[in-house]
């Protein structure tokens, strides 16, 4: 039997409609929420995903302030325009997006955010937070994938969890709220020997490794939850579609619920950045 494909499109659609109220609220007590993206240099994807948040900020009713600089640009002129929007009372949120210049110092930009604006929970501050229980923010990917195992029904606790990839990014807030919500959690990366050893334990799957259709069916035990939050681009003479970290195809004859690309995490990540900073404007309201 075919794994139930999990549809972030629609539940994200259906989170964005309530938030729509909670701006309007907030709105009418003079306190709508705004988000500011700083963009340095050209990045083609960067581009996309920046034009995105901010038609998905506008969706909803917040107010959004788009920032681009040139790749050349000092990093001293961006950690000054960061400091007057940590002091801006009309921004609740404030997201850089990365990669970085190499020219930056990436760590010294995101700790410059102020902690109670840092709506990716990037900051270090967030993410000890995080790792106490107790989060701010939860960054936006993880936070959306515990958003889609609740909706579908998926308790975490007791469950072998296993997790590839430790980045900051994904890897790692999802390793942390996974052991937060009760299931027992094994971090996998390149280092890590027998990985389908590893995968095959698992209840909860959770793909973060970017490399295309790289988890395959013989890595999944039957009846798993397969959480692919890879976006890779095929080459052209396969096609040059975009595809996830898991053989979608392959895996969804084994597991019983599975996230497809596109369509699947990708949807919920802008959706629960926008939850984080209508989160934030609340609770300055709420001062």
């Amino acid at each position: 039997m075919s794994a139930h494909a999990i549809d972030g499109k629609t539940l994200a659609e259906g989170l964005r409609a309530s938030f729509k109220a909670r701006v309007a609220a907030l709105a009418a007590r003079g306190r709508r929420p705004g988000l500011a993206v700083i963009l340095v240099g050209e990045d083609p994807a960067s581009q996309v995903y920046v034009r995105n948040k901010v038609a998905a900020c506008e969706a909803v009713g917040l107010f959004s302030e788009k920032i681009v600089y040139p790749a050349d640009v000092e990093p001293a002129t961006v950690l000054a325009r960061i400091a007057d929007l940590n002091a801006d009372p009309k921004i609740h949120g404030i997201l850089v997006q990365l990669p970085l210049p190499r020219h930056f110092d990436e760590k010294a930009v995101l700790e410059a955010i102020a902690p109670e604006k840092d709506v990716d929970g990037f900051h270090a501050e967030n993410v000890g937070a995080l790792a106490q229980g107790n989060p701010r923010f939860i960054p936006c990917t993880p936070y959306g994938v515990m958003k889609m195992l609740e909706a579908n029904g998926v308790d975490p606790a007791g469950k072998e969890a296993v997790v590839i990839g430790r980045s900051n990014i994904v890897g790692k807030p999802m390793a942390l709220l996974l052991i937060n919500a009760g299931a027992t959690v094994t971090v996998c990366h390149s280092r890590t020997r027998e990985l389908a050893a590893h995968t095959r334990r698992a209840d909860i799957l959770v793909a973060a490794v970017g490399k295309p259709r790289f988890v395959t069916a013989g890595m999944v035990k039957p009846g798993a939850v397969v959480i692919d939050v890879g976006i890779n681009r095929l080459p052209p003479e396969e096609g040059g579609k975009l595809c996830g970290d898991v053989d979608f195809a392959g895996v969804r004859e084994v597991a019983s619920l599975i996230t497809p690309v596109p369509g699947g995490v990708g949807p919920m990540t802008i959706t629960m950045l926008l939850a984080n900073t209508v989160e934030a404007a609340e609770r300055e309201a709420g001062r």
